[in-house]
């Protein structure tokens, strides 16, 4: 069984957070797949960025972004 260090992207609104997860590569079933641990954080993190808790995001998630769009 490997593991491969990678960013997630959760976005929320108008809010938007980079997560590190690892990648399990087992053989067989369903690879690459999260860890337990990994799935709960991306939901944490899904939630902090949906109650707009950009602090508490920010400690779970690498990078958080306010997204901001542009007319053409």
């Amino acid at each position: 069984m490997k593991s491969k260090a990678t960013k997630k992207l959760v976005r929320e609104g108008d809010l938007a957070a980079e997560v590190d997860v690892n990648l399990v590569d087992a053989e067989g079933g369903w690879a690459p797949y999260l860890s337990l641990d990994d799935a709960n954080k991306l939901d944490d993190v899904r939630e902090a960025l949906r109650a707009g808790d950009v602090k508490r995001a920010s400690r779970l998630a690498s990078r958080v972004y306010r997204l901001t769009p542009v007319t053409a």
